[in-house]
């Protein structure tokens, strides 16, 4: 069991470079392997994008080879990075390198990532579930900075978190991002075969199906500000926070995606409720919701790049 303590840092000597010798700053390779798209990217140690690729493949697909495919199109490096981090959908085993399964690609079942883009990248690989590799984002160049613990959330179309517990990243082997958490014994069917899982009220696959039945189709949850449907999604999200709050205690939670859509009051909405199901908690800070207003999608690439430092 990781006892929390840090290994010792031992100084070396730097290594003699000739003065004319041009001196490349390492770079850090992150993927992103979601159903139907691949992104890669290079980062700095700044967390800067310094090159990025994106590739499609057919949704849903139960073929290998097009994942194949689409993973040797986008890991195209113009430079090697120093080792490449992946953020994965679905059920990962980060300590193999599989993806177990996503429920929406059957291509993805036991499907060997890590072998795969090391043998295209040819570098040290790590693979995580994309909620904690996301916490890693933040850990490393986001609001997480200076914390030891707190909670990093994905809203939309993909919902899950990851945490950030005492300085170190809770992955036990088989572990989910939440989003099949029970929230409601006796509701709506989900993709993975239960009933009521927060994914199934905390998505915007929900948030779409009830704006068509209540004659709003086609509206973004910008234009839902000040609807009573975008307070009711807001408080859907908050649930899952709840459970999260209660069992360990995060106090923080940093909200990416769709979420940024909703504004302040949304934000509010969400706290307001997440604060109000957690009041038991007396003596403790009450919990913040901070939301990310930069592009959605870097930090599942900073958390790539986040997963490299850790490991490295």
């Amino acid at each position: 069991m990781n006892s929390g303590e840090r290994p010792a840092l031992r100084l070396v000597p730097a290594p003699a470079v000739a003065p004319d010798a041009e001196v490349k700053a390492p770079l850090l390779g992150a993927v992103e392997l979601l159903p139907a798209r691949v992104r890669a990217a290079l980062l700095d140690l700044s967390g800067t994008v310094v090159w990025q690729s994106t590739t499609t493949y057919p949704h849903g697909t139960a073929d290998p080879a097009e994942i194949d495919a689409a993973l040797a199109e986008a890991v195209r490096f113009p430079s090697p990075p120093t080792g490449v981090g992946i953020a994965a959908a679905g059920l990962v085993d980060a300590a193999a390198g599989v993806i177990i399964e996503v429920n929406e690609v059957p291509a993805l079942h036991g499907y060997p990532v890590a072998e795969v883009v090391t043998r295209l990248a040819g570098v040290p690989v790590h693979v995580e579930h994309l909620a904690r590799v996301q916490v890693l984002g933040d850990r490393w160049f986001g609001p997480g900075r200076g914390r030891t613990t707190f909670a990093s959330v994905s809203t939309g179309e993909v919902l899950g978190v990851g945490i950030l517990y005492d300085g170190e990243v809770l992955a036990p082997p088989g572990g989910r991002s939440g989003a099949h958490m029970t929230v409601a014994a006796s509701g709506l069917p989900c993709t993975c075969g239960a009933r009521g899982c927060w994914k199934t009220v905390a998505t915007t696959s929900w948030l779409r199906a009830e704006a068509e039945r209540r004659g709003l189709a086609g509206r973004t949850v910008a234009e839902l500000a000040g609807d009573p449907l975008l307070d009711e999604y807001a408080g859907n999200i908050a649930l899952g926070l709840v459970n999260i709050q209660q069992l360990f205690a995060p106090g923080l939670f940093i909200l990416h995606g769709e979420a940024s859509e909703g504004g302040e009051a949304f934000r509010a909405r969400i706290e307001h409720r997440l604060r109000e199901d957690s009041s038991w908690a007396t003596g403790a800070e009450p919990p913040r919701v901070l939301v990310n207003t930069g592009p959605a999608d870097d930090i599942v690439l900073l958390g790539g790049a986040g997963l490299v430092l850790s490991r490295h």
